[in-house]
This record gives C-alpha cells, structure tokens and sequence, in this order.
C-alpha cells in the first residue's frame, strides 16, 4: 500500500483523492461538516478545502472516550507562481516556481519532474470556480545544474533561489505551461482563472537493499503515515461496542506552520468534537510523523543513546521542550499498548543542542486538552526529493495504529 500512495501522491489534492478511494471501498459514506451533529453509529468521511480528510469510526452505542490519529498531507516542493511563463533565454521556456516547505533543494537538480495540484475554470457565477485535479505524470520540466566548469566553486556557494532554482520545460517553440496544463485539463486556456500546482520528483518508489528491506521515493515524510493511518482504519473498519469514537486527522500545511483554514493550527478539529457530543477525559491524540534515522555517515548528530534507528520498529518522539507531544503518561501508553502486542518500538531524543523540527501533536494538542503523544518511522534523507525508509517500520507503523483505534 506505501508504494501505491507514493505514486499516486503527487499533490495534497491526490492524497486526499487516494485515500478517499480507498475509504470508500472499505465502505465509509462521505458527510459534511454540518452532518456531524446528526450522525448515528458508522463509518464516515468529509473533506476540508480538498487537501485535508477526517474519517470517522462512530460507535452505536454510547460515546465514552476518544481517539484520534493524526498525520498531513503536505511535503516540501516547488509551487508554480500565480504568474507562471518566464522569458525565455537559451532557447529554452521556463517556469516561475517558489520552494514551498523546508526542501533540501540540491536534491532536486537534474531530476525529471511532473506537475500536479488543481485548477479553477469559469462557473456558474464569480464565486462558484469549478476546481478541477491536473495530473502530469510523465516528466514535464527539469532544474539543470551547472557544470562545474563553468564555476569552480558551484558546490560551495549558497544557492540563488530565484535564479537557479528555476526549471527549464523544453525548447522555445514548444507549448507554454499554461498551454500545457489547459491541453491536460481539457479546457481553454483563457478559462484557467487560478491554480495551486506544484512539481512532484517523477521518479516512481523504489525498493532498494540487498534483501529489498528499504524503500525510495518522494514523500515518505509524510505521506508513508497518511497510508499506514488509512490501511488501519480500511482494515479496522468493523464498529467495536466499546464506546470509541475514532477520527482519523489528514491535515494540509504542515511543512509550512499548519496555520490556515485547512491545517492543524485551525478550529476544524475541535468543531467536529464538539459536533460528535463525545468525552474527551480519557482521550488520546496520536500524531505520526516521520522521524530522523541515525545517519550511518553522521551518527555523531544522533543523540548518543536515545536512537532511532532503521528496521527497528516505530519511534516514540520526545523532546523536553516539547517540539513533539510525548509526555510522561503517554509514553507509558504507547509502551504498554506496543509490549502486550509485541510491536516493535524504538524511544528517541533529539542531540542537545539540536532542537529537530516540530509535528503536529502539540499543534492539535493545544487546540484539544487531550493526552497526546508523537510516533512515526525513522527516515534517511528527509526532505529530500528522494528519502529512505525501512518497509519493517512502517507495517510496525500500521499494527501499532490499529492497536490504539
């Protein structure tokens, strides 16, 4: 299932598109916001702005507690700029792009790209745009690098991101991007009125490893959680007489702050617990992310025991500043639920002096006064255009994800 949603991942727009699929096929029924409230015992799902999904599990019964999983839809690309056709210079056309999230941008030099995201086309009236997905899944563009000929100290210098990062889609009599895009959504040009498109790494997932034990690809960070949170909740689809409400969190933006209408430091979340009429008291949030892997070339920039290492389990995040959501009662869960389940499990501490960065858990955690805690599968390469991650991990992923919903 990882692969598949690597593939088909190329955007926030086609995640959510894929995991709809795949609730649907295990039988949940698409609702609104405004149907929560009433509600009866089953399986449901609605969508925000398009890019971020809530599936809930409702009991029949009465609504004694609450658990929730956590996890976003979003990682580090290019986004196309509302003004998208450059000059063109060396008989080449360009395209005008701006780094969204916290890329490591080297990485994609030289790479064949596609483009995915939506558009919006004339409507009804003004203020009824019809959104349509756009999928280019072939190589569209690429970022050339320059050879270090032509500057000897091209490796050392910091990148100029308006000037370098900017790709080149074919030669100067081809189409234009716009022309492009409209030809693919199969509309005019001049009816395209915005997008929110961005360049995907074409290059399909790879299993890699002597024995096939890794995994390649764009996204793991985070799309390897959104596809091990939708697997339990596919496979765990039977309504339990056990009073759990389960909800299911696939937020858009976290790369970014996660402060829109569509992410985790938005009201969405606590509306529809409020509309669901449940106890939060024994409540707990899991948010899944990717972890760092201790890197067989740097371990030196891994805490000195409280690692993470590939092919070991799922990680259990923590951090005394409270970057991640972990505390005291919820590592002793997590602990608990992993040990009477024989799940494979790892305890992690960022290096002191190294802060790491920050997830969801206390994002939504500070939202919602529920105990939380912080999880995920430990990674080589993050935000890369290419990461690693070890295929142990994730199924130790999915089986602890069922084991708490």
């Amino acid at each position: 299932m990882l692969k598949e949603y690597l593939d088909c991942g190329h955007s926030p727009y086609h995640v959510v598109s894929k995991v709809t699929q795949s609730l649907q096929n295990a039988g949940f029924k698409g609702v609104s916001l405004g149907d929560i409230k009433e509600l009866r015992g089953g399986n449901y799902y609605l969508t925000v702005n398009d890019t971020t999904l809530f599936a809930l599990r409702i009991p029949e019964g009465k609504r004694k507690t609450l658990r929730i999983i956590t996890a976003h839809t979003d990682y580090p690309c290019f986004k196309i700029k509302p003004v998208a056709d450059m000059a063109q210079c060396g008989n080449c056309n360009k395209i005008n792009v701006e780094k969204y999230g916290g890329m490591l941008a080297r990485t994609w030099f030289d790479r064949p790209l596609g483009i995915s995201g939506a558009i919006w086309t004339r409507g009804v009236d003004e203020f009824n745009p019809v959104m349509k997905l756009v999928d280019i899944d072939r190589p569209v563009c690429l970022i050339p690098s320059l050879a270090p000929h032509m500057d000897r100290e091209i490796e050392n210098r910091k990148i100029n991101e308006q000037k370098e990062l900017i790709p080149v889609t074919g030669l100067a009599d081809g189409r234009s991007i716009m022309k492009l895009i409209s030809e693919e959504a199969g509309c005019d040009e001049g009816d395209i009125l915005s997008y929110d498109l961005n360049l995907f790494n074409w290059e399909k997932a790879v299993v890699v490893g002597n024995d096939g034990e890794l995994i390649m690809g764009q996204g793991i960070d985070n799309i390897a959680s959104v596809a091990a949170a939708t697997q339990a909740f596919t496979e765990n689809s039977n309504l339990a007489d056990d009073g759990c409400v389960s909800i299911m969190c696939l937020f858009d933006n976290e790369e970014i702050g996660s402060r829109t209408r569509q992410g985790a430091d938005s009201t969405v979340l606590a509306r529809v617990i409020d509309m669901l009429n449940v106890s939060i008291e024994e409540g707990i949030i899991i948010s899944a992310d990717g972890a760092h892997g201790v890197h067989p070339n740097y371990p030196e920039k891994s805490d000195p025991v409280a690692t993470a290492e590939m092919g070991k389990g799922l990680v259990i995040k923590t951090s005394a500043s409270m970057r991640y959501a972990t505390e005291g009662k919820t590592l002793a869960i997590i602990k608990g639920i992993c040990e009477e389940r024989n799940i494979s499990y790892q305890i992690q501490a960022n290096r002191s002096g190294a802060p790491g960065g920050s997830t969801l858990g206390p994002i939504v955690s500070s939202h919602i006064p529920i105990a939380a805690a912080d999880v995920g599968i430990p990674m080589l390469a993050m935000h890369s255009a290419c990461e690693c991650a070890a295929m142990f991990d994730y199924r130790s992923l999915v089986k602890f994800i069922k084991a708490v919903i």
